[in-house]
């Protein structure tokens, strides 16, 4: 067992060289380098760090950035108004919502290839530069789908003095002020698909008292008819439609 374990306890040892090689060589950290035009780039490990930190934060730009949580609100909604708990199942439901968002953001994605993306790898913008660029296209985006009372709102909390136009409205304010907006606009698209199954269950709870069977459970009955009435007025083309439509698509 002794010699066995012998190996594995002079590793460390073997490993000293190499490290001390590598301690003497060094990884620049932090590089500055400054152009001829007046510009300064960061080193390439700083660039990837960077990288790496805002690619942490991509599911909540995707979720608090994007059209996906109005998609994904209105579809919770519409399942509970079906009364089915669990089809279709959050998988499914989190897939279409990505894909709707695809499309619904695919203008905007576009216009951050072709403001950002193709400069930066042709070297005509810096980093810095290429994340503000990017920014602009999202920016007018969300300024299009938020409510000027909620951007008051924030920017008053904010203590934000006055902008003089819209462009300059900084992303700590668009963003809070652009969610709200949102489940806003969620839960009144919501309201108004709940409305005709609320209908039907009510129809079919009187029904079922009027015929004395107050013991079966009207949700039971309804929800044959709900399905139908869902399927015959092609209901989820109906309800990705009007998504699309209310974002401008």
């Amino acid at each position: 067992m002794k010699c066995r374990l012998l190996p594995v306890l002079l590793l460390p040892l073997l490993m000293l060289p190499s490290m001390a090689a590598v301690a003497e060589t060094g990884i620049p950290a932090v590089t500055l380098v400054t152009g001829e035009d007046g510009t300064s780039n960061y080193s390439v490990t700083i660039q990837i760090l960077a990288l790496m930190t805002l690619l942490t934060f991509l599911p909540a730009m995707l979720m608090m950035m994007t059209s996906f949580a109005r998609i994904i609100i209105v579809f919770a909604i519409l399942r509970q108004a079906l009364g089915l708990q669990q089809t279709p199942s959050n998988q499914i439901i989190i897939g279409l919502s990505l894909f709707l968002t695809l499309f619904i953001m695919s203008p905007v994605l576009e216009e951050v290839n072709v403001r950002a993306v193709q400069p930066y790898m042709a070297e005509e913008l810096g980093p810095m530069e290429a994340f503000e660029a990017a920014g602009v296209p999202f920016h007018e985006f969300m300024l299009n789908q938020t409510r000027e009372s909620d951007l008051q709102l924030f920017m008053r909390i904010s203590e934000t003095p006055p902008v003089e136009t819209a462009e300059e409205i900084p992303f700590t304010i668009l963003i809070p002020a652009f969610v709200t907006s949102e489940l806003k606009t969620a839960f009144q698209i919501g309201f108004m698909l709940f409305i005709p199954f609320l209908v039907i269950d009510l129809v079919v709870a009187s029904v079922l008292m009027a015929m004395g069977m107050m013991m079966l459970s009207p949700i039971i009955i309804s929800l044959p008819f709900k399905i139908m009435l869902f399927v015959l007025v092609d209901g989820w083309a109906m309800v990705i439609g009007t998504l699309a439509a209310s974002f401008g698509v």
